[in-house]
């Protein structure tokens, strides 16, 4: 049996294969295509649920099983796999947008007697009309053609441009030398080391993948090797890239993909793609973004200009660079650190081993949110995924709220960054009547462990990766926790793109909490918990250089949105990303930086026009969090109280509303800026 075909619960990673893919997608579009037929039919009925348990059940089979493919091709990513998946893709992305466009279907859902919903239909019904009308539900014919080839084309350009920049990383590697790798930490070296031997050589092997690129760039004294692997990373996928790789310059396609967005954005009647990125987002319209982005720069600006002339004195100082370089900020950011605060990086790391990190994280999810999270089984992918099912009591026992899988470690053939993906949804099935709980994947791409005298160290996590961690699993508890039971709008479905980093950015808090964080550290090798006094030199270093990375991400931020907005595609970008830097950033890379050729949340990762949304998200969630400060006991542990309001406010009732009518339901008001900048260290009073 084809297991994309499988009646499994669970998807059976550890049996699909390429050849899979094909048999199995268009087994799947057919039954599909034949469920599209039969409710857009006269005879058929304009009921909800009729709709919904011919049409959506056979939709959500066809999500499932692409989804399975689409995960493999970001986490083990082969030729042969990826050749399957390019080559369904055009099939599959043709069908979702003929499926928004349908006429006959559209009709359908306008004739729904609304009066017969539920309020959770009906939130959802209002979702997929407006869906419709953004899917050219009401466009002509040869205009509806066009869009149809746009969805086509877009979705082959984003996933060439995510190819392009895995490839890209993949493809550098630097051999270096004992003498170029003083200051590294011990476990990099050492897994740089294995590398290398692994090849039959005896230098290090260093890569771009992020595990070996920052420890390096922070902790290298070899400025020359810092520059070598800095000029690699800031131009990889470019033109500035060495004749080797230049075949991964995604040059062409961002421009080719900012004129099919113009295109589509005008065809749908709006001025710019980013007036169309907007209207299913809380934030109104481009210049109520442009303008909260401008402020908050304003804000920020002294704090950054500060943090700079810092850097400049300490370089100049103590480190003998009187004239740093862009290669050399992380190197003198962390000396900086060290010195202001007495403590590295890598001292900290020593007390963080990822199981020991686990534990503490579910142990806080546990206790705030009535939870018990356990192991369980199910096929994976690779020896270090692992499996959850989380629980609450009920009055028939445990009851099941969700499952997830954990993949943490980097590896080639795995897409960089972070991200939670959902595997199903929790949904009141309409055609068995039963309670579907939903399932998510959490994946990281920390460091993993190396051998220490013929055995496997767990593997070691930074504090910011400790955040990385909680800020994945916010997400995954908001799509597990969810208490809705109509799947269009049930955990992160449906929910304002801007808003859906609340219950992410709101966990990252707990990581600078004592009362949490002494649950999750054991030094690697004594067992010893975090010492006090070191925690507390961590808090003070809390803020360390925030009006910079504040600046960073505004400057991403604007240049997104602007770029979907006053830039003409085909011009080239570059001026645009210098006027902004100009504009914003206080600290600027060389002219040959290319930054935005592996910009992938906004060419391959949903986020165009959108980037604003970490910070938009953030002053929410630093909001929210506030009420977690204000009713905090004189232990200094989280109000359970208040945790149930914030999982019934905001986690339980997923998109089944505004995410303003949820934030108010929690705070009692809408959010204001206080916390956030206070939370930063940039508050003025």
């Amino acid at each position: 049996m084809n297991p994309l075909l499988s009646p499994a619960l669970l998807p059976l990673f550890d049996q699909i294969r390429p050849e899979h893919v094909a048999g199995a997608i268009d087994t799947l579009l057919a039954a599909a295509n034949q469920s599209l037929e039969t409710v857009t039919a006269a005879a058929f009925p304009a009921q909800w649920e009729s709709i919904a348990r011919e049409l959506d059940v056979a939709t959500e089979k066809l999500g499932i099983a692409w989804g399975a493919v689409s995960h493999l091709n970001g986490v083990v990513d082969t030729p042969e796999l990826r050749a399957a998946y390019n080559t369904a893709l055009p099939v599959v992305t043709e069908f979702w947008t003929r499926l928004g466009a349908d006429e006959r279907l559209y009709a359908k859902y306008k004739a729904i007697d609304i009066q017969t919903l539920n309020t959770e239909q009906r939130q959802a019904h209002k979702n997929a009309i407006r869906n419709f009308v953004l899917g050219g539900a009401e466009l002509d014919g040869s205009r509806r053609e066009r869009f149809a080839q746009i969805q086509e084309q877009l979705a082959a350009l984003s996933q060439k441009f995510s190819e392009n920049t895995l490839d890209a990383t993949d493809s550098f590697s630097y051999y270096a030398t004992a003498e170029e790798m003083l200051g590294v930490p011990e476990d990099v070296q050492q897994a740089a080391l294995a590398a290398a031997q692994a090849e039959g050589k005896t230098a290090y092997k260093l890569t771009l993948k992020m595990p070996c690129y920052l420890p390096v760039m922070q902790f290298a004294q070899s400025s020359a090797l810092r520059a070598t692997l800095y000029r690699a990373y800031v131009t990889r996928a470019s033109d500035q890239t060495d004749a080797a790789t230049l075949q991964f310059d995604n040059t062409p396609g961002i421009h080719n993909i900012l004129a099919l967005r113009r295109e589509e954005a005008a065809l749908l009647g709006y001025p710019n793609f980013a007036a169309l990125s907007l209207v299913p987002k809380m934030a109104s319209s481009p210049d109520v973004v442009i303008r909260f982005l401008r402020d908050l720069a304003q804000k920020a600006r002294p704090f950054a200009e500060q943090d700079l002339a810092d850097l400049r004195n300490f370089a100049r100082e103590y480190l003998n660079l009187p004239d740093p370089q862009p290669w050399d900020w992380p190197y003198v950011g962390e000396k900086l650190k060290e010195a202001r605060y007495a403590f590295s990086e890598q001292e900290v790391k020593q007390y963080f081993t990822l199981p020991k990190v686990l534990s503490g994280l579910f142990k806080i999810a546990e206790t705030l949110f009535d939870l018990s999270i356990t192991r369980d089984h199910a096929p994976v992918w690779n020896a270090n995924v692992e499996f959850y099912r989380m629980e609450r009591a009920g009055p028939q026992g445990a009851q099941l709220i969700g499952q997830f899988y954990l993949d943490p470690t980097a590896r080639s053939g795995k897409r960089g960054g972070a991200w939670m993906d959902d595997v199903r949804t929790r949904w009141l099935r309409p055609d068995t009547a039963q309670l579907q709980t939903p399932v998510a994947h959490l994946v990281c791409n920390f460091a993993d462990g190396v051998e220490v005298d013929g055995h496997k160290q767990p593997a070691l996590l930074s504090h910011d990766d400790v955040t990385t961690l909680f800020h994945e699993f916010g997400h995954g508890l908001h799509h597990m926790l969810t208490q809705v039971n109509e799947h269009d709008v049930s955990g992160i479905s449906g929910v304002e793109w801007d808003a859906v980093e609340l219950p992410s950015q709101f966990m990252e808090n707990f990581c600078w909490e004592w009362n949490v964080l002494r649950h999750m550290t054991a030094h690697v090798q004594t067992g010893e918990p975090l010492p006090r006094a070191l925690f507390d030199k961590m808090l003070a270093a809390r803020n360390f250089q925030s009006g910079l990375q504040t600046l960073r991400q505004i400057e991403f931020s604007l240049f997104d949105m602007l770029l979907h907005t006053v830039h003409t595609p085909g011009e080239d970008f570059m001026p645009l990303l210098r006027q902004v830097r100009s504009e914003v950033a206080v600290m600027h890379p060389p002219e040959w930086s290319r930054t935005a050729h592996t910009f992938s949340h906004i060419f391959a990762g949903g986020y165009a026009a959108g980037y604003y949304s970490y910070k938009w998200a953030e002053v929410l969630s630093a909001d929210a969090y506030a009420a977690f400060e204000e009713t905090a006991g004189p232990d200094g542990l989280p109000n359970l109280e208040t945790g149930r309001k914030y999982r019934q406010a905001i986690l339980e009732t997923g998109g089944s509303r505004p995410a303003m009518e949820s934030f108010k339901a929690f705070r009692g008001r809408e959010p204001t800026l206080d916390a956030l900048l206070r939370h930063q260290g940039m508050a003025t009073s």
